[in-house]
């Protein structure tokens, strides 16, 4: 475990690396704009009798690093994402920039350039999140070889215990190495871990797997509850605990308190927002999309007459947002009956849950088979984001009978549109289990954002091109 004196050396090393940043920026930004100051422009200068603004200068760059400390940017967090962090530090500096803007207004400093002060704010923000994405890069590489890993006993072996156990797994970047479980009413291995003993074993299981990190995904009874919590607190050790009915939300909590009475709210109400930006977005670009497509989309119906007797169009139905029913649109690529000899081909089911998948479906035409490999049926799926049932990206739409016979509790991916593609497409399309689709699907939805739709989008295009796990 890292030692307090390890701890202060890691701030005073990212201290120093900001000042660094800070000094070099303002020095660059004053050579840029040489003509917006009174005097000669060097490097010793910056802080020398001959320039006006020094005391400024100083000032902000002690602010930032007051701001980045009361932001948290001076300790090493393996869970943040990177664009979070960042985050923080555009926060630090636009206060920072604020309260050196009143400064100089209350210090009457004369013709201090508004123009260095914006460049100066801009840049030291890039430079300050460049050197923090290189920072965790080196990191994750150093921890994701076995540097400062630390051994992880998880409270509870029952689904979540288990989940978080695989999610822990797969991201070795944590350094998080998970020995095992505690559970009072399993014995034996869940999953890939083996159950270590019971509650009342947890001091001596703490001191027997040399234990630094401990989760608890069950709710004990209070006494017990606050056992644990004594017990970790005499060895010296954090308590992280998963939310109780965390699975049931789709966005973030929200953390407050209330005089000393900590508060944890579940709200969606954030949601409503991000979906009204998210459907602009969605109505410019199926819009420029269907402009551009359009002689693709006369050539394909044109083969598909050709091919087959029948439509051009399949309309299934499907549910929407709020469970809303709604006609969802494809390039037709079976024959008319299709639906009817669905009953004969039952028990051919290629894969789990209440979807029917089989690679050499009887039904698929020929011109059917290659519009399916390409994922070019989906196409027409653009009509129904221009009508607003259907969002470019989002959770698979299931048809109405295959959802049914979906366990209640996963209805909530019906908060927000289905999507033309989604993690689920780039993850292996029809290669997934059904369990993975909607795990895919609910992780979507709870970190939902404009860029990761962009990201789901661009890897569409490739996974589509090569074909691979669809029919």
């Amino acid at each position: 475990m890292r030692s307090r004196l390890q701890a202060i050396f890691i701030i005073c090393l990212y201290a120093a690396i900001d000042v660094v940043c800070i000094l070099l920026v303002f020095y660059l930004v004053l050579l840029f704009r040489p003509q917006t100051v009174s005097f000669k422009v060097s490097f010793q200068a910056l802080f020398s009798s001959a320039d006006p603004f020094k005391l400024l200068f100083m000032i902000w760059t002690l602010l930032i690093l007051f701001f980045h400390y009361t932001h948290g940017l001076y300790h090493t967090r393996r869970e943040q994402l990177e664009s979070l962090e960042i985050w923080e530090v555009v926060k630090s500096i636009a206060i920072s920039t604020l309260v050196i803007i009143v400064l100089a207004f209350l210090l009457r400093v004369q013709d201090f350039p508004r123009s260095v002060m914006i460049l100066n704010a801009v840049v030291i923000t890039v430079f300050c999140s460049i050197w923090r994405v290189l920072k965790k890069l080196l990191v994750n590489y150093l921890v994701s070889n076995g540097y400062n890993n630390f051994n992880t006993l998880i409270i509870g072996a029952g689904k979540i215990g288990v989940l978080l156990a695989n999610e822990i797994n797969s991201q070795p970047a944590l350094g998080l190495k998970v020995k095992g479980f505690l559970d009072d009413y399993k014995t034996g291995n869940c999953g890939h871990w083996p159950v270590l003993g019971k509650l009342d074993g947890f001091q001596e299981i703490l001191h027997r797997e040399f234990i630094h990190k401990i989760f608890i995904t069950i709710y004990p009874d209070h006494q017990s509850f606050i056992k644990l919590l004594e017990i970790a607190r005499e060895e010296g050790l954090a308590v992280r605990v998963v939310p109780q009915g965390y699975e049931y939300m789709t966005h973030e909590f929200i953390k407050f308190n209330i005089g000393a009475i900590p508060i944890l709210e579940y709200s969606d109400l954030d949601v409503n927002y991000r979906q009204r930006a998210k459907r602009v977005f969605d109505f410019v670009f199926s819009f420029l999309l269907m402009i551009l497509l359009l002689p693709p989309f006369i050539v394909l119906g044109f083969l598909i007459k050709l091919d087959s007797p029948g439509p051009v169009f399949y309309r299934s139905r499907r549910y929407g947002r709020y469970g809303r029913m709604f006609n969802m649109y494809k390039f037709r690529s079976m024959v008319t009956n299709a639906d009817d000899l669905l009953t004969q081909l039952k028990n051919k089911n290629e894969v789990d849950g209440p979807i029917f998948k089989i690679k050499k479906d009887p039904r698929v035409t020929g011109m059917g088979a290659f519009l399916r490999r390409y994922s070019l049926d989906e196409l027409p799926q653009i009509l129904n984001v221009l009508q607003g049932d259907m969002s470019l990206v989002g959770p698979r739409p299931f048809p109405i009978d295959q959802l049914e016979k979906e366990d209640l509790r996963q209805l909530r991916r019906l908060g927000i549109r289905p999507g033309i593609t989604g993690l689920w497409q780039i993850r292996g399309r029809s290669d997934l289990s059904f369990d993975k689709l909607l795990r895919w699907d609910i992780w979507y939805i709870k970190n939902w954002s404009f860029w990761l739709d962009l990201y789901i989008l661009f890897q569409t295009f490739p996974v589509v091109v090569k074909g691979k796990g669809a029919y």
